[in-house]
């Protein structure tokens, strides 16, 4: 028995370094091509593994990047967001959310920018990945405006629509890149930048 627990797990341990190659490899190939379609042979080449166990480990090309996009929230830090965001104050987790969705952009930036040029290109290029994150971020921000309406933090004259809008244009990876990219700003000063302009913009 203690034979077989011993095997189970290399053989899982295995799979996972197998994973772990394939996703490296699809960042170093972003990184190196920026303007080339991500081919699924040359990723499984870089990765040293046969193109059919890259479907094998993740079920298609939208699986992979899929994988890509999870693995990027969970790199960043997007357990931390999820703490800040839940903060019971609507005003704290306003703060708290942005500052930790602008740690996470800054993470992976280049990264980031090239899935976010190829999906307005040519979303099916990266299986459908950012939009999946999209709805996500938009799922959020819908909520935390939700929270700032709830307890009476939004100012008179800002509807939760409004809000919503505004923490959408706020906390998306453009947003971020024209300050941090485009202004050479640091990562600290981009989020108070963009957390002051939304406290001063929403909150009473």
């Amino acid at each position: 028995m203690a034979t077989r627990k011993y095997e189970q797990r290399l053989r899982a341990e295995a799979a996972q370094e197998t994973r772990r190659r394939i996703l490296d490899a699809v960042y170093q190939r972003l990184r190196e091509a920026p303007s080339e379609p991500v081919s699924i042979d040359r990723i499984a080449r870089m990765a040293r593994v046969a193109r059919p166990t890259v479907y094998l480990v993740f079920g298609s090309r939208a699986g992979l990047f899929d994988a890509v996009g999870a693995d990027l929230l969970q790199r960043g830090g997007f357990d931390r967001m999820l703490q800040a965001s839940a903060h019971p104050d609507a005003r704290e987790a306003l703060r708290g959310a942005i500052h930790t969705i602008v740690e996470m952009y800054a993470a992976h930036r280049d990264v980031l920018r090239v899935l976010a040029s190829m999906a307005l290109l040519d979303a099916a290029a990266v299986g459908g990945a950012v939009q999946r994150m999209e709805q996500g971020r938009a799922a959020g921000m819908d909520e935390l405006a939700r929270r700032l309406d709830e307890q009476g933090v939004l100012r008179p004259d800002v509807t939760l629509a409004q809000a919503t809008d505004l923490l959408w244009l706020l906390t998306g990876f453009d947003s971020f890149d024209l300050l941090h990219t485009g202004r050479d700003l640091p990562v600290d000063q981009t989020a108070t930048i963009l957390a002051t302009t939304a406290e001063r913009s929403l909150c009473r």
